[in-house]
């Protein structure tokens, strides 16, 4: 099989999808000097409706669908993905072939004075379109009210600068990529808020069986971020919850086993189910079987109907 001589990229075009694209491009230059690369922009469903939350949007593959279709069209050889923005059904013919090694997974409390979340003053407006972070931010602190913030890293942290909120949670390793993670920046545990299943990863998606271009990934592929996001996903698609929904899950690795925490919120806060299995790397299948049947125990199911109802409301 002759080696492949170009490979054509797809991304969105807001400032994190490209900075991540640029990050995978030098990668590959690095395994491949002598491989051509070509990057595309592509514009997905998300980028073209700034002006609502998400959940509001509704629908799966909101930032990947487009993607998705120049894969099948030929258009392009791989589609560079946030994880947590993929579904966990791939489209028809599809699939992840590598995923890089994964950036902090954890989410950030971001100020424009600095204060810390703990500091936030009674009835503050919080900006996150993110019914996760809402819920549990809430499970917390029930005074808090919120407001949509979306648009590129750049911008809600002008938006925040400007006043429109006391501060705003945001994905730590998009604060890292594109280098704005200074200053007014404070990560917050997981024990206190858990992110989104794949958050921090990438996940580099193409044409089912299309060799060459997974052995041109293969140098940048990272099997311990693999096993702890499958782990993530397979709990999400478990729990039908969706990319948009109350559920926090993270997968890592300690002491030669792999830890899952999981957890399912109501969209106001005030019930919440959690589930914590440890075990082999090499068997997270059964992990995520485990931390499912804890979770569907507990009630989980009704919590994310609950806020399916409050979505079509």
């Amino acid at each position: 099989m002759p080696p492949l001589r170009l490979l054509v990229i797809g991304t969105r075009g807001s400032l994190l999808a490209r900075t991540q694209t640029q990050w995978v491009v030098d990668r590959l230059r690095a395994a491949h000097p002598a491989l051509g690369i070509r990057v595309e922009i592509i514009t997905t469903a998300g980028d073209r409706q700034q002006g609502r939350p998400l959940p509001e949007i509704g629908g799966k593959g909101l930032f990947t669908e487009e993607l998705e279709n120049a894969l099948r069209a030929g258009s392009i050889d791989v589609a560079v993905h946030s994880a947590k923005d993929l579904p966990t059904d791939l489209g028809e013919g599809l699939e992840v072939l590598a995923w890089p090694a994964r950036e902090d997974p954890r989410d950030a409390w971001v100020s424009a004075d600095g204060r810390a979340f703990a500091d936030v003053p009674q009835e503050s407006t919080i900006g996150t379109s993110s019914l996760r972070r809402q819920a549990q931010l809430l499970h917390h602190r029930p005074d808090l009210r919120f407001v949509a913030l979306r648009g590129n890293v750049d911008t809600r942290i002008n938006k925040i600068r400007r006043g429109d909120c006391a501060g705003a949670v945001l994905a730590l390793a998009g604060l890292n990529r594109a280098g704005l993670a200074h200053g007014v920046v404070h990560p917050l545990e997981p024990d206190f808020m858990l992110p989104a299943p794949g958050q921090g990863a990438l996940a580099l998606e193409g044409r089912r069986g299309d060799e060459r271009v997974a052995t041109c990934l293969a140098p940048i592929h990272d099997q311990a971020t693999a096993t702890a996001v499958c782990c993530e996903r397979r709990v999400l698609a478990g729990l039908d919850a969706g990319c948009r929904a109350p559920v926090g899950v993270l997968a890592v690795k300690a002491a030669g086993f792999l830890r899952c925490h999981a957890v399912v919120l109501d969209p106001r806060g005030t019930s919440r189910i959690q589930a914590t299995v440890d075990g082999p790397p090499n068997r997270w299948p059964d992990l995520a079987a485990t931390v499912l049947t804890r979770l569907q125990a507990d009630g989980a199911a009704a919590l994310i109907a609950t806020a399916r109802q409050g979505l079509q409301s």
